[in-house]
């Protein structure tokens, strides 16, 4: 017996052919698949090819004679543990975001409860037009999780972003959608880390990874922050229905799909970047490696060593992000801070939250085997006004879960 069922949906667009090759490798990852398309898909490739396949009827008209089942865009949406959409057009994007229902594919997404994924494809210029890009941030405000499109050669000869994400990508975001739907139903958790979309409505801003202050054009100050914890958050809030903006300094991972990226390498630009998003964010969490100084007066060239038995640097304070966004909050804002520390962890993580006045703390021991820079796992304690969590070792995309449940406790207390 298949492990989860899919929904593919597949639009009109010159990348419908890649649906078949998204449909085969949900097959090999355990999945039972049925095919919903719409008329101008059929255009592209058969439904025959679907069926042959799937050995199921693919489904394109509720009233078509052959069709045997009379409602099936109801039983349909129904019967799916995943809605994926491969590929989705500029249009069938505005028919979701704006509650068009006018052939079985739309209806399907107004009738399922389950989660949706859509994975767009189509020339640049649609793609940028502020149209499609106003459709897409409805749909991610209602909980939709999007596989964005890749930077490319289209099929009109144009080179931008437009083109269908790789095959296995799509099937692996697919996949981890799934997985954390199916842990978050079977574990017996509580409400709030039972429900995929605990927090649709909330706009996470976080930072990320390391800074770097200059010296010289070569030179720079920095640490060993790989962005790993900061990046499962932002995946985690994604997966549960956020909308998530991360503004990542210098990190040795890949930022996940389904959230915005803004780039702030040195603390002054982090500082900046998070200022300029602060007034549209709900939660915000400060998970980067901030450096605290930075050389007072960068050299212009890079600095010889000719002469030089020695050389000093004057450091000056960089901006305290932390403390910038708690003194700007604005209501509803509910601000998060990281403390990686090497002694007296607890007491140094509740200095910050009283000196900064976060809501949340959490708490490490970067010295702990698996709790370190650039490990896959963490080891923290989750610092509350009203007391603490200690949270064993874990990966830290689990850790990611456990911070976002106390978010959702802090909306409901």
């Amino acid at each position: 017996m298949a492990k989860y069922r899919v929904g593919l949906g597949v639009s009109g667009g010159i990348a419908a052919y890649k649906a078949v090759e998204v449909m085969r490798a949900l097959q090999k990852s355990g999945c039972d698949v049925s095919v919903a398309m719409t008329r101008h898909a059929t255009e592209f490739v058969q439904p025959l090819t679907f069926r042959a396949l799937t050995d199921k009827h693919v489904i394109v008209d509720d009233y078509d004679p052959q069709n045997p089942d009379p409602i099936a865009h109801i039983n349909f949406s129904q019967n799916i543990d995943l809605l994926l959409i491969v590929p989705a057009t500029a249009n069938i994007i505005a028919k979701f975001a704006n509650g068009v229902a006018d052939d079985f594919l739309s209806s399907t997404y107004l009738a399922t409860t389950a989660p949706v994924m859509i994975a767009p494809a189509m020339n640049t210029t649609m793609w940028d037009q502020a149209a499609t890009q106003r459709n897409v941030e409805r749909l991610r405000k209602d909980g939709v999780h999007f596989v964005l499109p890749v930077e490319g050669e289209l099929a009109c000869k144009t080179v931008g972003t437009g083109k269908l994400e790789d095959v296995e990508n799509i099937c692996r975001q697919a996949m981890a959608l799934l997985a954390t739907c199916d842990e978050r139903g079977e574990t017996g958790e509580d409400q709030s880390s039972s429900n995929v979309c605990d927090l649709k409505g909330e706009h996470f801003l976080i930072t990320v990874g390391g800074t770097r202050e200059a010296i010289d054009p070569v030179r720079f100050i920095s640490n060993h922050s790989s962005g790993k914890m900061g990046f499962a958050v932002a995946e985690a809030a994604a997966a549960r229905g956020a909308n998530v903006t991360v503004v990542a300094g210098v990190t040795t991972v890949d930022p996940p799909a389904n959230v915005k990226v803004v780039q702030g390498i040195s603390a002054e630009e982090m500082h900046d970047a998070v200022m300029n998003e602060l007034s549209k964010a709900s939660v915000f969490i400060g998970a980067a490696a901030v450096a605290d100084y930075a050389p007072a007066n960068a050299a212009d060239a890079k600095i010889k060593k000719e002469g030089r038995d020695s050389m000093t640097l004057e450091l000056k304070k960089t901006p305290d992000i932390l403390a910038d966004v708690s003194r700007h909050r604005h209501d509803g804002l509910l601000v998060i801070g990281f403390a990686a520390e090497t002694n007296d962890v607890i007491g140094y993580a509740r200095s910050k939250m009283e000196k900064k006045g976060l809501d949340i703390v959490v708490a490490n021991d970067i010295t702990k085997a698996g709790a370190g820079f650039n490990t896959d796992t963490n080891i923290a304690t989750i610092i509350l006004r009203g007391g603490q969590k200690e949270m064993p070792l874990m990966s830290k995309r689990e850790l990611a879960d456990r911070i976002l449940d106390e978010v959702v406790r802090a909306r409901t207390s």
